[in-house]
């Protein structure tokens, strides 16, 4: 059977089953060594930045340990209580515009460079996310512009 029919098969069961193909984030909640494997003998790869959107790859069952990716596609375990539930997300447009209303035409309500991260606060189906910054200016983005969601 060809890859292709395989995963034309498989897809319609996995969507039956219940599976989640749903993609798990979080931040990180203060600054956090990323670790190699899940242990913390285990080779320091980087320290990343509080506020960071990761996706959650897996959790170890203890929860203790979390394997995660990060924007750049790079993955690494972090220990679980570096996390936090707050969703933010992480801009990867060179220069973003903040818009005051989820509209192409609306005012700008302030400019983003390049690995800002902000405050996650809702998204729509129309290509849009609510963002908030941490001074509180707050405004929308078009999912392009950003990482984590």
């Amino acid at each position: 059977m060809s890859r292709h029919a395989i995963l034309a098969a498989a897809v319609p069961l996995l969507a039956a089953s219940g599976a989640a193909l749903a993609i798990d984030y979080a931040s990180v909640a203060s600054p956090a060594i990323l670790y190699e494997t899940s242990s913390l003998q285990a080779r320091k790869l980087a320290i990343i930045r509080a506020g960071t959107p990761v996706e959650v790859v897996v959790t170890s069952p203890d929860l203790q340990w979390v394997k995660v990716r990060d924007s750049a596609g790079g993955m690494a375990w972090i220990q679980g209580g570096a996390l936090s539930r707050q969703r933010t997300v992480l801009v990867v447009a060179e220069q973003a515009a903040v818009r005051r209303e989820a509209s192409g035409n609306a005012p700008v309500a302030f400019e983003v460079a390049r690995d800002v991260v902000l405050e996650y606060v809702s998204a729509s189906s129309d290509g849009w996310v609510e963002v908030r910054h941490a001074d509180g200016d707050g405004g929308y983005l078009r999912f392009t512009e950003v990482w984590g969601l």
